[in-house]
């Protein structure tokens, strides 16, 4: 295995977790296993009837906690879709690789062709790939998944709301109203070409049905060889698209009625993967981009008790769940409560499969040992929260998050809408403040005066990271580690 740069904060740590999970994945007999990854939009910590929801259940998707393992801490590498996505993509912070926000229709940025992708390294240890769903990391063609490691691709290039009809079209209306003059009709790809336009309710409510069917048909061609399905759901995301099979199923209005359609999505999934005789060894990996976009009140998500949503880093922007099912690998009934990340994902991918890390450096590490029940194993001394154009926003280790001085996002004391229209938003700010996860995981109690220790080292880490990246928060511009996005060619 191709050996790669890591971040200096816990070199012992890492290089004994990457030598003790290869020895663990060449322990696990039969070939490579198939690979999924069912990535949701805007679902947020408390979306789950295994993690509290209300008024509807997700019953295939519980199904995988009981069968695997669910980490209680996993977060999003970021509070918002394009940059999470960068981060799961690359194993990267994603301000390493210059993609931060939510890439606009008519961008001319995306990801960089000179970074190296999950599908890319993974067609190294002779996988086939697949995306179904939501792209997010650039609409040129350049930036298109067929031009970075995927064999496959059926889907959108970017968020369902990103067309010219805004939040409030109504299902049965063959001519919305433009709402949104200049953006352009939202395509529907099939590889490298454009399948149709999606310029309806009626059309939306086809997507997750249609992913479904495009997911299924390419775990069936594939029975024969290892392959990576990474299945980006466009729902939760607004507007909500929900098709006559659950519409007005859920006690929850179309927000429940969606979470029920996802979850069928994901048991038609985990049905192929039975039906070719491959549920032993594929490993299903369930979460989401980051949390929900509360200010569209019902028909938005829950945080689950957690600080804010979506756009901000506090928890209940990143902190989301995360479930892992392979049964020849992961213990049944499983817990973990150990601090993870998205960008963890393609590190431990390359352990399993023994595909070469890239050769850039990465932020992310080999969770294995965790995903086979070793709570006792730490993979990150700390985690770090970035938003916007390099804010390094907080950094938190096993205990406490401290939170640097900067502007933020926020819904506290701003009601939603209930009728598919955003509601109100405003701006804050926050000065130096400490949280105890361990007994304050809403982040209301501010104990900064009460661990200067804990304040102190907190605060190191934090110049270690602003050395390498840079932080707007504090005035100082892209550090010497960060990556150029990509740029479309002219």
């Amino acid at each position: 295995m191709k050996p790669s740069t890591l971040l200096p904060l816990s070199l012992g740590v890492i290089a004994a977790v990457q030598a003790q999970a290869q020895n663990q994945t060449k322990k696990t007999p039969g070939k490579l296993p198939n690979i999924i990854i069912i990535y949701m939009d805007d679902m947020g910590y408390g979306d789950l009837s295994v993690t509290g929801a209300q008024g509807y259940t997700t019953p295939n998707i519980d199904r995988m906690s009981f069968d695997g393992i669910r980490f209680t801490q996993y977060y999003s590498p970021s509070p918002v879709s394009s940059a999470s996505r960068a981060g799961l993509m690359t194993g990267c912070y994603p301000n390493r690789v210059n993609i931060y926000g939510a890439i606009q229709a008519n961008s001319e940025v995306g990801i960089n062709a000179d970074e190296t992708l999950i599908p890319e390294m993974l067609k190294t240890a002779g996988y086939r790939s697949c995306i179904v769903g939501k792209w997010h990391l650039g609409a040129r063609p350049q930036f298109l998944p067929l031009q970075n490691g995927f064999d496959e691709y059926f889907g959108l290039p970017y968020s369902n709301d990103m067309w010219p009809y805004g939040y409030t079209a109504q299902r049965g209306d063959k001519n919305p109203e433009v709402t949104k003059p200049g953006v352009p009709e939202l395509p529907l790809y099939d590889g490298n070409k454009v399948l149709r336009y999606i310029k309806t309710m009626d059309d939306e409510e086809q997507l997750t049905t249609m992913y479904a069917e495009r997911s299924v048909d390419f775990i069936k061609r594939n029975a024969s060889r290892p392959f990576f399905l990474y299945l980006a759901q466009s729902m939760v995301h607004v507007p909500l698209a929900v098709s006559d099979k659950f519409r007005g199923k859920s006690e929850q209005g179309l927000f429940g009625d969606a979470m029920m359609e996802v979850d069928w999505c994901v048991g038609q999934v985990l049905k192929a993967v039975r039906d070719i005789g491959a549920e032993n060894n594929t490993l299903v990996i369930f979460t989401s981009d980051n949390g929900p976009w509360i200010h569209f009140g019902a028909r938005a998500g829950s945080a689950g008790g957690l600080r804010e949503a979506k756009n901000v880093c506090f928890e209940g922007g990143q902190r989301v769940p995360c479930i892992m099912k392979w049964p020849a690998a992961i213990p049944q009934g499983a817990i973990c409560n150990r601090m993870i990340s998205g960008i963890d994902i393609l590190p431990t991918l390359a352990a399993i499969t023994g595909a070469p890390l890239p050769e850039k450096k990465l932020d992310g590490v080999n969770i294995l040992p965790l995903m086979k029940g070793d709570n006792s194993y730490k993979a990150h001394d700390f985690l770090y929260y970035f938003f916007e154009d390099n804010g390094l926003n907080a950094v938190r280790d096993d205990r406490f998050k401290l939170v640097e001085p900067h502007e933020y996002n926020t819904y506290e004391g701003y009601l939603p809408h209930d009728d598919g229209s955003p509601g109100g938003r405003g701006r804050a700010h926050t000065d130096w403040v400490l949280f105890d996860l361990r007994r304050d995981p809403g982040e209301r109690y501010n104990v900064l005066e009460m661990y200067p220790d804990e304040v102190a080292k907190l605060k190191q880490a934090l110049a270690d990271m602003r050395a390498q990246i840079g932080d707007s928060n504090m005035k100082i511009g892209h550090g010497p580690e960060v990556r150029p996005a990509g740029r479309a060619e002219k």
